[in-house]
This record gives C-alpha cells, structure tokens and sequence, in this order.
C-alpha cells in the first residue's frame, strides 16, 4: 500500500491560562550569531532607569524568517482594515467639555 504523501500533519497546540494572559512589552532587542536568533522582550517604564527582560525567544535561522513573514502578513492585514475603518470625524483633544 502506498502512503499518502500529500496529507497534512497537525498539531495541536496547548495554551496554558498563564501564558494566555501574554507579558506586555514595548521594546525588543534582537541579536543573532551563526545558528540562532535571539529576541529579548522588554517592559520599559518612563522614569525607571532600569528596564528587565520580560521574555526571551530563541529561534532557528529558518524560523526567524518565517516569523519575519507572518508578522508583514499581519501588518499588512492590519494596515488594510485600519484603511476601511478611516472616518472624518475627530474625536477632540481631552474629551469634550460640558457648559453650565
């Protein structure tokens, strides 16, 4: 009997309720060497002169670029809806201010 070489392997992924509530970050440092790409994640508070590490990835040559691929997939996704969502109106600067 011959194997079907064109089935498609799943994987099922697990995602714990820790993980689910995600680390917020707003400055990556990248650095790579011969066969790896390593991503710091970084929490940066205005005023605290120093900032941790939140998370660090390390990932595969290939995997950097794939992940370097869906993320411009993604932006491009996102910039195209933000595109269908532009209305005129403005909201004002520090909300609106009521009269007596």
């Amino acid at each position: 009997m011959e194997k079907n070489n064109n089935q498609i392997n799943e994987i099922q992924v697990e995602l714990t309720e820790d993980v689910a509530q995600g680390t917020y970050a707003n400055l990556a440092i990248i650095a790579h060497s011969s066969s790896e790409f390593i991503l710091d994640f970084i929490r940066v508070v205005p005023g605290v002169p120093k900032a941790k590490v939140k998370s660090r990835v390390i990932l595969t040559p290939d995997n950097a670029k794939r992940l370097l691929f869906a993320l411009q997939d993604n932006l491009t996704k996102f910039e195209q809806q933000q595109a269908e969502n532009v209305t005129d109106y403005i909201p004002p600067i520090g909300g609106i201010k009521g009269e007596a």
